[in-house]
């Protein structure tokens, strides 16, 4: 057994165990190379996106130019649900297999969620000002999406305070799986409730011009490839943050 005050560690590529038998410390990362066919389509695939939002797409007829934000408003507010998404698969995996390679993918999937979530509310409200005539209000869609937010950001921030790796990923795995019922809640937000806000896609129809559809698949493909290249790029760093620790872990064994 290792000496007192040093906590058991299963790999991330393992299951339970302890520092010493969390095998090669290489390999959580071995599987991630510096640079992917995604990564190398994340600088084309957005140009391509800011080309086909700024000039290609149509001037709306209602709201004029300042309409192209929903070309980004849209993608970062999809792209958050799917990192959502991901968090609430990766937490049940965890708790379901106990390998801290899915506890990793989920706090990874959380903060790039968080990141997206964010820049979907500021440029939500950039767009609100000059078309409801203010920065924010109390909508449905605008209320659940803020709590999403907060959600994920308590998500985080559990994180930070609890100390035992098993039970930090286990607590933040139910959170992470119960806070995720706030996505399809934000999503039809807009059809239970009464509310200001623009209702794109209805049952059997988008309402926009056919080149405007165009335009939002080409950014929703873009920020999609966008989010798997940071997510990836993420969970490297978590998983060489889990060979740090057992490394210090395993220096402290041997002394």
């Amino acid at each position: 057994m290792p000496p007192a005050g040093l906590r058991p560690w299963p790999s991330p590529l393992g299951t339970k165990g302890s520092v010493l038998d969390a095998g090669p410390v290489a390999a959580p990362s071995a599987h991630l190379r510096p640079q992917t066919a995604v990564g190398w389509l994340v600088a084309p695939a957005m140009v391509i996106a800011l080309y086909a939002a700024l000039l290609f797409a149509p001037r709306e007829a209602t709201m004029g130019d300042v309409q192209r934000i929903f070309y980004f408003h849209v993608p970062n507010a999809w792209v958050a649900f799917l990192a959502f998404g991901v968090v609430f698969v990766a937490s049940i995996q965890w708790l379901r297999t106990r390998r801290y390679w899915w506890d990793c993918l989920a706090v990874s999937a959380a903060e790039v969620g968080i990141m997206f979530t964010t820049i979907a509310l500021v440029t939500g409200s950039i767009w609100a000002k000059p078309t409801w005539g203010t920065w924010w209000d109390w909508d449905p869609r605008l209320t659940t999406t803020l709590i999403l937010w907060l959600i994920y950001v308590s998500y985080m921030m559990l994180r930070s305070v609890v100390e035992n790796p098993a039970q930090r990923a286990s607590l933040s795995a139910v959170v992470g799986i119960v806070g995720f019922v706030d996505v399809p809640i934000v999503f039809m937000s807009i059809r239970w409730w009464r509310t200001i806000h623009p209702v794109v896609i209805t049952g059997d129809s988008i309402n926009l011009a056919p080149t405007m559809i165009v335009t939002l698949v080409v950014c929703l493909i873009a920020f999609t490839i966008f989010f798997v290249h940071l997510l990836r790029l993420r969970l490297k760093l978590e998983l060489q943050r889990e060979e740090v620790y057992r490394l210090r872990e395993l220096a402290l064994y041997d002394e």
